[in-house]
């Protein structure tokens, strides 16, 4: 009766349109107030001690950095570095963008902001150059998750307080599933260019126009270099190389490209202001969630209930990812990751499955979850700016999905590829 309250009450919630860190803490309201196990102080003590942590002050910095960059002419550049060497070959456009997602993944931790700061600047260019303006945003879209594989990512951040896991090793490993998500959608770009004819740019390739271009983005270039140089380097932790990342960017974008100017950092920082706390009530009311499942036994039940299906590790995994991509269709990523963790965690490590592995399973499976409708987080970015409805980006990044899947099972049935830099 518990489990049926909590899981009820929540799903009404969402069904009237009640905000998910909002409806996830209700849901827990009514089920204290029915069960009267614990007493309502208990949600507040469990707001403040789920926020309570060093690791969890890496989103707001990344999220600060991301806004950072894309305001101050970061990402301008890496796209027009990334074009000079794809724009001249057939879909040289949409490579481009999918390179300069690749690039920006690598600084702001976040699909959302990746698809901001690139989809407003690179969609009406391509809508330009002729191609479709659906085919546009749906790359966009997709190629916008890879903010949330390639680190510094915020959602491992996340899985790595909730599973105890090394949030260094889960950066690492996120590295080659991004790149492999990257190649098939580049891939995709090129072939779909191919068949529908869409012209070369008239950008002849240079070394001297590489040399320029390359001068003007060596600060941007040089940013997932420090970051990451710096936390695989053991010079800072991830929560400081975040505090790194925004301090750059500030100087950058101020005093180098001069383009964030300094009336622009008060919506630049109210912004992230309000994304954190959106994210950071999220989780506090996700974490209280959590607790209440443990309370009531429910990750055991579910763990039970999965294994007595089978015993084979292929059959699990996949039941495991299907449901992990439903899940994702309407719950946010970050309350996916800290309700689900302690649910099929143990279920994964019963089967052999090592932390991090999992942790890369889940990620990959929830970023494409932003795709989808009907709360996909990229998806709604990606109309916002293009002004498309839901279902026209949808049915035009279906094929998308379809090999973004596929990197998904070479990442589930292949460890290597994920433990492998670890």
């Amino acid at each position: 009766m518990m489990t049926l309250i909590l899981f009820g009450s929540f799903i009404l919630f969402m069904v009237v349109r009640v905000p998910i860190g909002f409806a996830l803490g209700l849901a827990c309201l009514v089920t204290i107030f029915y069960s009267g196990s614990v007493s309502p102080e208990y949600l507040v003590q469990g707001l403040v001690t789920s926020a309570d942590s060093f690791p969890l002050m890496a989103i707001p910095f990344y999220i600060l950095a991301g806004e950072v960059m894309g305001r101050g002419g970061i990402s301008k550049r890496l796209f027009g570095f990334a074009k000079i060497f794809v724009g001249n070959i057939t879909g040289g456009l949409a490579i481009a963008t999918v390179i300069t997602c690749i690039f920006f993944a690598a600084i702001s931790g976040s699909g959302p902001a990746t698809v901001a700061a690139i989809g407003g600047m690179v969609i009406p260019l391509m809508v330009q150059q002729g191609y479709d303006k659906k085919f546009a945003t749906a790359l966009i879209v997709c190629a916008g998750t890879i903010g949330v594989i390639i680190p510094p990512s915020i959602p491992m951040v996340i899985y790595g307080i909730s599973a105890s896991a090394s949030i260094g090793s889960l950066f690492l490993s996120g590295i080659i599933p991004g790149l492999l998500v990257g190649a098939l959608l580049v891939f995709y770009s090129y072939f779909y260019a191919k068949i529908h004819g869409y012209q070369k740019d008239d950008q002849k390739f240079s070394w001297k126009y590489v040399g320029k271009e390359f001068g003007s983005a060596s600060w941007s270039l040089a940013m997932p270099v420090i970051i990451l140089g710096g936390i695989y380097g053991g010079i800072f932790t991830p929560t400081e190389a975040a505090v790194v990342a925004t301090v750059y960017g500030l100087i950058v974008g101020v005093f180098v490209y001069k383009e964030l100017k300094l009336k622009d950092l008060f919506s630049v920082f109210s912004n992230s202001a309000l994304t954190t706390a959106i994210i950071l009530i999220i989780t506090g009311t996700a974490t209280f969630f959590g607790r209440i499942l443990s309370i009531e036994s429910i990750p055991t039940m579910v763990a039970n209930a999965i294994t007595s299906i089978s015993d084979n590790p292929i059959i699990l995994l996949l039941i495991i990812n299907l449901f992990l991509l439903f899940i994702g269709t309407f719950m946010d990523v970050i309350a996916s990751i800290i309700i689900l963790t302690p649910i099929l965690l143990p279920v994964a490590v019963e089967i052999g499955v090592d932390p991090v592995h999992f942790g890369i399973i889940m990620v990959v499976n929830l970023a494409i979850a932003l795709i989808t409708p009907p709360i996909g987080g990229t998806l709604f970015v990606g109309v916002g700016i293009s002004r498309l409805s839901i279902w026209e980006v949808s049915k035009a990044a279906a094929p998308m999905f379809v090999l973004m899947v596929l990197a998904l099972m070479v990442v589930t049935f292949l460890p290597q590829i994920n433990v492998f830099l670890p």
